[in-house]
Formats: structure tokens, sequence, C-alpha cells
């Protein structure tokens, strides 16, 4: 008996012959392109390894890479298989001696990788860039394991092309409920006080335990079997790039550095291989168009993990209440964020 899909089930899973449409969005690129006008906010179908060279040098402001991490995993029909340390560590090496002319001297780059793939990508990455910082962000979701400890924190790592970079701060301060108040001669001390309640923005650290793995009643989940969340991605390219700046994603599966970019006002290039992935991607920026929102991030700032939704819904409630004593005219607010 055919599954049928809940009405609640957001899931994008559309098959290629299904998104035929959106795969014939997608380009090629078969000889070197001499600027980025004609591959700017382009999926590019085809292998990464075989693109880059092709690319334009200096023509990136922001790198998002999500390698395959060296485990033996199955992606919709391609599998990439485990290999040894020293030939993980060379697959490193090769994809980011491609991407080095692309990025410009003021560019930055960020990798993401497991704790087993760290040890490498950290050291190779350092070969061709000057490291950042490692930021270490927790997943919420994971099997157990019966002889070791659950693995429930990846890796970013963070490097630049030279000592001149954007670094955004104010872009990506999180707000975090204030529980003990403090106050001198009866005003708040660095927090605010609002009627839904009272709140702070921090600045942000290298750990990151506000993320929510994307889901099926989250609009921007996909059937891709390792996709990261917009709001993951969020952060970096608030932080590390400016409106209008070209990001670029070599790996890019389902599509959310390039949804990302579109909703924040960032150019974006990604290379993708697989068909059913470059659909799953059309049709999200497709879906960008429509609604910009991004779980978990509303107001200007980042939210902590199911905080902003008890704020919506008292934000909503009081709306609603309103409304049923005014002639004013409904007023749409912002989406509720379930993060």
């Amino acid at each position: 008996m055919e599954k049928v899909k809940s009405s609640r089930n957001k899931t994008i899973d559309l098959t290629v012959e299904e998104g035929r449409e959106y795969l014939s969005r997608c380009i090629t690129v078969n000889s070197a392109e001499e600027s980025a006008a004609n591959i700017i906010n382009k999926t590019i179908l085809g292998d990464t390894f075989e693109v880059m060279p092709l690319l334009p040098g200096k023509s990136v402001d922001l790198v998002i890479a999500d390698p395959p991490y060296n485990l033996t995993k199955t992606f919709h029909g391609t599998t990439f298989a485990k290999r040894t340390a020293a030939d993980y560590e060379e697959y490193t090496r090769t994809w980011l001696s491609l991407i080095y002319p692309l990025l410009k001297d003021t560019g930055s780059i960020y990798v993401c990788c497991d704790w087993e793939t760290s040890l490498i990508v950290g050291r190779v990455l350092g070969e061709f860039f000057t490291i950042r910082s490692r930021i270490t962000w927790q997943r919420e979701k994971g099997r157990g394991a019966s002889a070791n400890w659950k693995n429930g924190l990846e890796d970013i790592w963070f490097a630049t092309k030279s000592s001149h970079y954007t670094f955004n701060l104010d872009a990506v301060k999180i707000r975090k409920k204030v529980i003990a108040p403090y106050k001198v001669d009866g005003k708040p001390k660095d927090w605010d006080e609002t009627e839904g309640g009272n709140y702070r923005n921090t600045c942000p650290s290298n750990f990151w335990d506000d993320i929510t793995i994307p889901f099926w009643s989250m609009p921007e989940n996909t059937a891709h079997p390792a996709q990261k969340s917009e709001k993951l991605f969020a952060k970096i390219m608030l932080a590390s790039s400016n409106p209008a700046d070209v990001v670029f994603d070599p790996f890019l599966g389902s599509g959310t550095t390039s949804v990302v970019a579109k909703k924040l006002g960032r150019n974006y290039i990604g290379v993708e291989a697989n068909e059913q992935y470059c659909v799953w991607a059309e049709k999200r920026l497709e879906m960008a168009d429509l609604d910009t929102n991004i779980q978990g991030y509303a107001d200007g700032v980042f939210w902590e993990r199911n905080t902003h939704a008890e704020q919506s819904a008292k934000t909503k409630k009081e709306t609603d209440a309103h409304e049923q004593n005014s002639e004013q005219p409904n007023v749409t607010l912002f989406g509720e964020q379930t993060d």
C-alpha cells in the first residue's frame, strides 16, 4: 500500500522526472569563463573537480563547503566510499587547491566536517589559508552508540585568504532570554525589557547550540541525507559577507547555501553533480521568491532554540485579541519560528 504524505509534511522530494522544469534552469560549464556574468546566481550541474578550473579567478567573496565526510554513504544513486586517512587528505588537498584561486584576497572560507575528518581538514586548510577558528555546533539528532559516546557535534573550520577580511559581529549576535534581570538606577543593565519578555543580545562564541536540523514539517526540508539548516549557513553568511557579495558552494547538495544567499541579498554560485539535488535546489530557490524567512532568525538576531516560538505565539495572541476589538485591517506578522 502506497504511503500518503501527511499534509503537515513539507519535505521536498519530487523526482527528477517530476522536476524537469527545475533541472532545465541549471547550467553546464564546459569552457573557461572569463567573468562571473554567465554563472552568477546559477546552479551548475557538473563534477566540481572539472568545473572549478573553468571558473574565473578571484570572483568569490565567501566559500561555504560541505564536502562528503570520510564515511561510506549513498547519495541518491551515488556512493562515496570511505577512504584511508591519506587518501582523504589528498582528496581534501585537491579540491582546496582548486578553490584557492577563485577566492578574492579579502575572502573567507568555511568547511564543514565531522569530528574525525576535522583532524584532516584543519591541517590541510592551513596549508592554503590562515585559520581563524574552529566552530563546533550541536546536532540534536543522531543515533546512539553501544560502545562509544553518541556523536552529537560537528565542526566548521573558518579561514581567510589574508589578514583583510569581512566579519560583521553585530549581524550575528544571539538573543538570549534574561532570567535574572539586573538593573542600575531602576533601568535595565545591558538588556532590553519588552512586553514579550526580557532579552539580551550577546556576542556569539565558536560553540553553537541553537541549530535545528531540518525535519519533515519545516519548509526547507528535503530528502537529502545530510542537509544542513538554513540557520547554520545564515550565521556564516551574515558574519563573513556583505549584501551583493558572491557566495560559492562547490558541493551544493540540496541548495542550502544558494537559498540562504538569495534570502539575505547575496549572489550565489553552486556546483552539484547529482541531478536530483539540483532539482531540489532550484525548487527551493523558487520558494525563496515568496518566503524569505529563515528558521530561528528574525528581527535581525538569532534566537536560542525553542525561544522564538514562544515569543511569536504570544505576539500573535495579543494581535488577534487586538484585532477582535479594533476596526483596523489585519496585520501580517513575521512567520512563526519553531526553532
